[in-house]
């Protein structure tokens, strides 16, 4: 019972805890969401820029889907909306930030190789032009 307790401990902190990536770039209150029996999810967070440059957040990568693209949500001709993958990624701006958010901008998870329980860890890997790649576990939550 103690052992547990130190995990779900640890896993609190580190929920709390922002992911620094080498350079500027820092990551805050991130989560990720999987619908129960869907083969896709998606990742949100809030991506701080503390340079004096703009980055880009151009790639994001996982072991737990086929496919993970960088998606936003656009107004259709017929007035639906529709997600679309973003090609040229985000752009972080310089002492700013971007957030990536439910009906907004966000990570898509496809064709899941495996359905991350809720309250586990998913790891991800984030690639932008200027700071490289950073990489982090962030939890699955369902309830935002």
């Amino acid at each position: 019972m103690n052992a547990l307790k130190t995990v779900l401990a640890a896993a609190a902190v580190l929920y709390v805890l922002p992911a620094f990536a080498a350079g500027t770039i820092t990551i805050t209150d991130p989560y990720a969401r999987f619908m129960p029996g869907a083969m896709a999810g998606a990742a949100f967070m809030v991506i701080e820029n503390g340079g004096d440059t703009d980055d880009r957040l151009i790639d994001a990568t996982s072991g737990i889907a086929q496919k993970v693209e960088l998606h936003t949500h656009k107004m259709s001709a017929d007035g639906m909306m529709q997600m679309i993958h973003v090609t040229e990624g985000f752009v972080i701006p310089a002492h700013g930030s971007h957030d990536l958010k439910r009906g907004g901008d966000h990570i898509m998870f496809m064709g899941l190789n495996e359905h991350p329980a809720e309250g586990s860890m998913v790891h991800l890997t984030l690639t932008f032009e200027k700071a490289g790649m950073v990489e982090l576990d962030i939890p699955v939550d369902a309830s935002r």
